[in-house]
């Protein structure tokens, strides 16, 4: 079988895993853009904040006092922390998904066409998952063509990283996150680069729309425009041709810029301001006081949470001692600059989030520092090492996640030894359980968890 097909057969295999629900406050927020435009065309959203307060009024009561009970103080209008371009991506599915209902409808079937109910829902939630499919094969596409890892070391790596970090929670068990569309959004980006990084303006404009698209799903995505600024700089210090590297930088650029003024014109209508609600509390501090926090404390840690991503980094700088490639630079330029942002926002903790969701956007640096490494060791025969270690990790990942949808854990952050003690005793007696109610009878399992 193909690397591709490997990657598509493990997508058809998560669809039935797909949740059709949204429940948490950022994924209201996504949704509100999105339902607010296509049907009342206000960006106020108070209707769509009560539509889903209203369906659980215990679990979103803290959604409530700041969504619902205060406003903006320059607009008056509802709060919305959350950028526009999850919704933008989710458009097309939402749209199919209304054009299905109105059909029904015709035919004599009962279902609302008000933009709340399931299709619509669920036709988000169904985008996510295929934005982040492509996002995977855009990445391994990248590895085969630009990098020249042969099979299976570049499906597998791959594949690993979608099931052995929250790559898999947020494109399943909570789709209407943002990191679905910021893990394709971020991969066309680099796939884009290192497909036109000897290109001209014109070429270097339709990478810098990608990136600006990326900003759009989560700001902190677009830094990773970094790397062809990088290589710019490699490429002028190599051959000094200022004059070329001024054209393809500004219309990088200017073209990013473009794509992301409708958030600020958005902004601007809802909070008043052409940046982020000045509500927002949590603050940055540019010297990025938590950046080796982000990476290795025991409660929040990324390497903590997902083990196989310190291998990957490891495999990332490894690779770069040995080839000194200057494309390898520039991904770790970009990797380090998601750190650094992540370590800047005094909410770098993550808490109540499984695993650090914010890197998701990464995966596709990461799966090339995983690539490498895996591809030596299968050119020594390493393929049954290989699989077993790759699916050590599979297994912390699919167990820690049981852990945090069980509540075995304190949500907040790994308590050790209590989650690593878990993983070994309680998990094992409740995945069969929990996965059968996963897959027919979702709310009876929240009912046994509250």
């Amino acid at each position: 079988m193909s690397g591709r097909r490997l990657l598509l057969l493990l997508f058809v295999l998560s669809l039935p895993l797909v949740s059709p629900r949204l429940r948490g406050a950022d994924e209201i927020e996504y949704f509100a853009w999105l339902r607010s435009a296509a049907f009342d065309r206000d960006l106020d959203f108070g209707n769509e904040y009560q539509h889903f307060y209203e369906r659980d009024p215990q679990g979103l009561a803290g959604f409530k006092q700041t969504f619902l009970d205060r406003r903006e103080p320059l607009t008056g209008r509802h709060i919305n922390f959350g950028p526009l371009g999850t919704a933008l991506l989710w458009s097309p599915f939402y749209l199919l998904a209304h054009l299905g209902v109105l059909l029904f409808r015709a035919l004599g079937a009962g279902v609302a066409a008000d933009g709340f109910s399931l299709p619509y829902v669920a036709a988000a939630c169904l985008g996510t998952a295929v934005w982040g499919c492509l996002g995977l094969l855009l990445t391994h596409d990248a590895l085969r063509r630009f990098f020249a890892v042969p099979e299976p070391a570049a499906s597998w790596s791959v594949a690993a990283l979608w099931l052995a970090t929250p790559v898999l929670y947020y494109l399943t068990v909570a789709p209407g996150f943002s990191h679905g569309g910021s893990l394709f959004a971020v991969a066309l980006t680099l796939w884009l680069f290192l497909r036109w990084r000897e290109a001209g303006p014109a070429r270097w404009a339709l990478i810098g729309a990608a990136g600006g698209l990326a900003a759009l799903v989560r700001e902190q995505d677009g830094l990773f425009l970094v790397a062809p600024g990088l290589w710019l700089l490699f490429g002028l210090w190599r051959r000094r041709d200022l004059g070329a590297a001024l054209a393809r930088g500004l219309a990088l650029g200017l073209s990013a810029f473009a794509v992301f003024v409708p958030q600020m014109l958005a902004y601007q209508a809802v909070n008043g301001t052409f940046g982020p609600s000045p509500l927002v509390k949590r603050k940055m501090s540019w010297s990025s006081p938590h950046f080796l926090e982000v990476l290795f404390d025991p409660a929040h840690g990324l390497y903590l949470w997902s083990p196989l991503l310190l291998l990957a980094t490891l495999g990332l700088l490894w690779t770069w001692r040995r080839r000194r490639d200057p494309l390898l630079a520039c991904l770790v330029g970009a990797l380090l600059l998601q750190v650094w942002i992540n370590g800047a926002v005094e909410s770098w903790t993550q808490a109540g989030a499984f695993g650090s969701r914010r890197f998701v956007g990464a995966t596709f640096v990461f799966a090339v520092g995983l690539a490498f490494p895996a591809a030596a060791l299968l050119a020594r025969r390493g393929r049954v090492a290989l699989a077993a270690g790759l699916g050590l990790f599979v297994w912390w990942n699919v167990s820690l996640m049981t852990q945090f949808g069980l509540k075995l854990m304190d949500r907040q952050g790994l308590a050790w030894p209590e989650v690593a003690r878990n993983q070994l005793t309680a998990v094992p007696q409740r995945l069969g359980r929990t996965l059968w109610l996963y897959l027919t009878d979702r709310e009876q399992l929240v009912r046994e968890t509250r």
